[in-house]
């Protein structure tokens, strides 16, 4: 009886994953107190860090949460951080919570309008590399005045829409049938070739979005997160925090739209997968029926959820509320003209974002280990150690390396109130403190689309449900955003030494 009771809860344990992943898993769990007894909190609290990277890196195999969870409540047990200083962390983003939770329901409601839009510009633009420079551009440019995780979540509804669509016809479901597009059993054989291949492209304009809302994030004092605590403390209002940031921003931008090019010219990392002919077919043969079966009370929907996506804009630009309250402003309107009134409907809209949220809260745990152990503390030390210019490409290398391990906004706000002590204790001038908060703000915002974990949007499209269906793992993310690292960083690093 003890023996089944074991061989059960065995098998129970983080369901179906690999085996040899749940051993890992245990094998972290059981030799990290041992690591804190003979290697000490500082190297023991890097070692968490590498074992929560790793449970993002599995995503396809299990989903982060439940591992990367059992590792953060470890940490608190083993008194490598307390519940106090998680709930700090966890409230100093409490603005990013409210977004996931709100904003990215709220665009559940939009998605009709939304794959209809899209589906128009994917038939009407017949060039992948136009297709791919457009993904890019209109991510950058959004991304700039709203905000990367809405944008990210916009255009993962779209292209979670499109591959619904084609998968239906690849799997001779009729539109009005139920369907789960997660099980590819139904696929006719003769589709699976397009199917893949359809994959693969979604995979490429995906990748060229997230980076898209990099470099629009870089650019302005609502761009990411971390932009307005750096203006605030330093003093620069929305057009002078613009105008600081264009020596970096303008070559930065410039060199990632060539990027996206060339590589859909060369077809290197993965890049320049055609869109099947067959999926382009049925695309428009979708167009055609939706458009034939538009009555009044669809037209009716479809312009409430064009004056609600009007409404987001003008809120989020004008900057009317905290970005979660407006998404939530969108959940009311867009549900209450177009007749979505009981609970259980309201309920899915919240399927895609409350796993990320949970994620996002215990990734705040392993944050507070970085915080309360310092494991950041020699670097900065020893960036603020330099003089002069040197110190400039040393606070953008150490900013960009810390931010690709950690959370972009944890690293920049250690960094940016460091130097903005040291400007209040005359260390450093006036000239050389705004220096330093452009080389602050570019190296959190630039480098960190290295890896998944480094900027919570690429985090948000690795953990989202679309990443199985289009067979995005952290490793091909990693691979899919090398090219991008090396010559926007490099870019971002010259512009720091040159035009600054």
């Amino acid at each position: 009886m003890v023996r089944e009771y074991s061989i059960a809860l065995a098998r129970n344990f983080l369901g179906d994953a690999p085996r040899w992943y749940k051993v890992t898993i245990v094998a972290f769990l059981a030799l990290n107190p041992l690591f804190l007894l003979a290697l000490g909190p500082f190297a023991t609290g890097w070692i968490f860090v590498a074992e929560f990277i790793f449970t993002l890196a599995m995503a396809l195999k299990c989903y982060p949460l439940q591992p990367g969870g059992l590792i953060a409540i470890e940490a608190v047990v083993i008194g490598m951080t307390s519940p106090e200083s998680v709930y700090h962390e966890t409230q100093a983003n409490f603005a990013v919570i409210l977004l996931l939770m709100f904003m990215v329901a709220g665009i559940y409601f939009m998605r009709e309008l939304l794959l209809l839009v899209f589906t128009k510009l994917l038939v009407a633009v017949r060039s992948k590399l136009l297709l791919s420079l457009t993904f890019t551009g209109v991510a950058a440019l959004l991304s700039a005045f709203l905000d990367a995780l809405t944008v990210i979540a916009v255009i993962i509804a779209v292209a979670t829409g499109l591959y619904s669509v084609y998968h239906r016809f690849a799997s001779n479901r009729a539109i009005d049938d139920e369907h789960d597009h997660d099980d590819d059993e139904l696929v006719n054989d003769p589709m699976r070739g397009d199917l893949d291949r359809f994959r693969h492209f979604l995979r490429n304009i995906m990748m060229h979005a997230a980076v898209g809302t990099a470099l629009g994030g870089l650019a302005t004092l609502v761009g990411e997160p971390q932009n307005l605590l750096i203006g605030e403390l330093v003093g620069w209002g929305f057009v002078e925090f613009l105008v600081q940031m264009l020596p970096v921003s303008i070559p930065v931008l410039i060199v990632g739209l060539l990027t996206t090019v060339l590589l859909e010219k060369t077809r290197w990392f993965g890049y320049g997968a055609e869109l099947p002919a067959s999926v382009r077919e049925v695309m428009e043969r979708w167009e055609r029926a939706e458009a034939a079966k538009s009555g009044p009370r669809r037209r009716a929907r479809l312009t409430v959820q064009a004056f609600t996506a009007v409404a987001l804009v003008a809120a989020l630009a004008l900057h009317l509320a905290e970005v979660g309250l407006i998404g939530l402003m969108v959940i009311v309107i867009a549900t209450a003209f177009n007749g979505i009134i009981h609970e259980h409907s309201l309920g899915h809209a919240f399927q895609e974002a409350l796993p990320f949220t949970a994620l996002l809260v215990t990734f705040f745990a392993i944050v507070a280990v970085i915080n309360d152990q310092g494991l950041f503390t020699p670097v900065i030390d020893l960036v603020l150690a330099q003089d002069g210019p040197q110190q400039l490409t040393w606070l953008f290398i150490a900013a960009g390396v810390l931010s690709a391990i950690s959370d972009n906004v944890f690293v920049a706000t250690v960094y940016i109130t460091e130097v903005a002590n040291a400007f209040n204790a005359g260390t450093i001038n006036r000239e050389q403190f705004e220096a330093l908060a452009i080389a602050v703000n570019a190296g959190t915002n630039v480098p960190s689309v290295a890896t998944p974990n480094g900027q919570a949007a690429f985090l948000f499209l690795l953990t989202s449900a679309l990443a199985p269906l289009i067979r995005l793992g952290y490793v091909q993310m990693l691979w899919m955003a090398l090219p991008y690292t090396i010559t926007m960083t490099t870019t971002a690093l010259l512009a720091m030494n040159f035009l600054v």
